[in-house]
C-alpha cells in the first residue's frame, strides 16, 4: 500500500485578489487622510457597515437558480442567503431605512470599506478592493449632485493630482430613458444588457462595445459575454446620440450652473458616461484620469474610470414606505493606488529603521539602553531582530532600505560613543551616544 503524498497548500492566489506590499498601503493612507480631512471639512458623518448583508437585501441574486451567484460571493446561513456586500450604497440604503426616525435628513455620510465582486477579474480591477464612498441621504437638492463632483475633485489634487490629470464626466438618466424610447426597447433584460454594454465604451472602445451590442463578444481570453441583440438602425441611433456635446436635460443644465458658483471647470457633459447599476435616477458621473497606465507588463492599457456615482431617488424606498431622495460618489481606492503609483512626482515618506547591531546578547541592555533614547527622539529604530554574524546584519539592514546602523562593540563601549554609519553614503562617524538622535536626523 503507497503512502499517501503529503500535498502542501498552493501558495498562489485566486485570480482578481492581491498582496499589497508596504509601499501602496502608505500611498493608500496618505489618500486616506486627505479623504478624512475634506469630508470633515465638507460636513459629512463617518459610518461603517457590517462586510456581510443579506442577499436580498443588496439587490445581487438570481431568483432562479440555487444558490444567489451573480456578482457576490454568498453562502446560506440558518436557511437565509448572506453575501459580502457587492457596494457601500446598497448598506446605506438599508441602514437609512432601519435608522429613518432617529437620523437627520438630508444625511451625509462617508464611508471606506472593503467591497467584494464575484466577476471577472481585469488590470487594476479586483475582485476585493477598497471603495470610498460619498452621499447625501435625503434631498432633491442639485447643491449636493454638484458638490460631490467638487469634493471628489479637492481628494484627487490633495494626493498630488494636477486638473489637468483627471476629468469629472456628467451626463443624466434622463438622456438614457430618450435614448431607449427612440429604440423602442421595453424588455428589463434586453435594457439591462444594453446599459453594460454601453457603459464598457470607455474601456473596451466603441468598435468592442457594439459586439455586444449586436450578438455578443469574445474577449482575448474565449471568454463570451451575450449581446443586447440590436438591430443596425438601433445602434445607428445610439452612435448619433453619443455624439452630442451639449445637454438639454434639466437637471444636467443646473449641475452646470451650479458648478459656476464654485468656479468648478474640470469637468466635461459626455452622453457616453451610462453608469451600469439599474438604480440610478437621474445625474450621474464619472471620474476618469487623463494619464496613461500599464500593466505589470509596462503595456498601456485602457483604465477606464476609477469611480463615479448619481442620483438614486427610490433606493431607499425598496425597503419600505420610505420618500428618501438621494445621491452619491465612490472611488475604487485600489484603483487610485494603482494609477498613482506611476506617477514621477507622487512620492510617499517611507521610512524605515536604524538597525543597531548585536556584537554581544550580554550587553543587551545597552542596546535597550540606545534603543530607548533614539526611540524618546521619534526615530524609527531597532535592536537586530535576528541571528547571525555583523554580514548578515549589514546585509539585512540593507535589504529593509535602512538609512544607518549603529555599531556598539567593545572598542566602543571603552571609548563611550558609537560608530554610525551612514548606508546612503557608506560614511562612518564616531557619535557620542548623547549626540546620537541629532547627528541620525541629519542622515533622515
Amino acid at each position: 500500500m503507497s503512502k499517501e503524498k503529503n500535498l502542501k497548500p498552493s501558495k498562489e492566489l485566486p485570480l482578481g485578489f492581491v498582496d499589497r506590499q508596504e509601499k501602496e498601503l502608505l500611498i493608500r493612507d496618505f489618500i486616506i487622510s486627505n479623504i478624512k480631512e475634506v469630508m470633515t471639512k465638507y460636513g459629512f458623518q463617518y459610518l461603517e457597515t457590517p462586510s456581510f448583508e443579506y442577499t436580498d437585501s443588496i439587490g445581487k441574486f438570481l431568483p432562479d437558480k440555487e444558490r444567489p451567484d451573480q456578482g457576490v460571493f454568498s453562502f446560506k446561513d440558518e436557511n437565509k442567503w448572506l453575501s459580502l456586500r457587492y457596494d457601500l450604497t446598497a448598506p446605506l440604503a438599508r441602514y437609512v431605512a432601519k435608522n429613518y426616525l432617529e437620523i437627520p435628513k438630508p444625511f451625509k455620510r462617508y464611508q471606506l470599506g472593503t467591497v467584494w465582486r464575484n466577476e471577472k477579474p481585469g488590470p487594476g480591477r479586483f475582485r476585493e478592493f477598497l471603495q470610498f464612498d460619498a452621499d447625501y441621504v435625503g434631498t432633491k437638492s442639485l447643491q449636493s449632485d454638484a458638490e460631490l463632483c467638487v469634493l471628489i475633485s479637492e481628494i484627487l489634487e490633495k494626493c498630488g493630482l494636477d486638473k489637468k490629470d483627471y476629468t469629472v464626466k456628467i451626463s443624466s438618466r434622463k438622456f438614457t430613458d430618450k435614448l431607449f424610447g427612440q429604440l423602442k426597447i421595453k424588455t428589463k433584460e434586453q435594457i439591462s444588457t444594453t446599459l453594460r454594454a454601453l457603459d464598457k465604451i470607455d474601456r473596451l472602445g466603441w468598435e468592442e462595445a457594439k459586439k455586444l451590442l449586436r450578438e455578443g463578444r469574445k474577449d482575448k481570453s474565449g471568454d463570451y459575454t451575450k449581446g443586447a441583440n440590436l438591430n443596425n438602425d438601433q445602434i445607428k441611433i445610439i452612435e448619433n446620440a453619443l455624439k452630442s456635446k451639449t445637454s438639454d436635460s434639466e437637471d444636467v443644465l443646473e449641475i452646470i450652473k451650479i458648478f459656476k458658483d464654485y468656479n468648478f471647470e474640470n469637468y466635461k457633459f459626455d452622453p457616453s458616461v451610462i453608469r451600469g447599476l439599474e438604480y440610478y435616477t437621474g445625474p450621474i458621473f464619472e471620474v476618469n484620469l487623463n494619464f496613461q497606465v500599464k500593466n505589470s507588463k509596462g503595456q498601456a492599457i485602457q483604465f477606464g474610470s476609477i469611480g463615479g456615482g448619481g442620483r438614486y431617488d427610490n433606493l431607499v424606498s425598496n425597503f419600505g414606505n420610505f420618500d428618501c431622495p438621494a445621491t452619491g460618489i465612490s472611488i475604487g481606492l485600489d484603483r487610485l493606488v494603482f494609477a498613482l503609483m506611476q506617477k514621477k512626482d507622487f512620492k510617499i515618506n517611507n521610512t524605515r529603521p536604524v538597525v543597531i547591531c548585536v556584537f554581544d546578547k550580554n550587553k543587551n541592555k545597552e542596546y535597550v539602553g540606545i534603543l530607548k533614547k533614539l526611540r524618546t527622539s521619534n526615530i524609527s529604530s531597532e535592536i537586530y531582530p535576528g541571528e547571525g554574524k555583523l554580514k548578515k546584519q549589514m546585509e539585512y539592514a540593507n535589504k529593509i532600505g535602512s538609512p544607518a546602523v549603529i555599531l556598539y562593540g567593545d572598542d566602543e563601549i571603552k571609548s563611550g560613543k558609537v560608530t554610525l554609519k551612514n548606508l546612503k553614503s557608506g560614511k562612518e562617524s564616531s557619535i557620542k551616544i548623547e549626540s546620537l538622535s541629532d547627528e541620525i536626523k541629519k542622515i533622515l
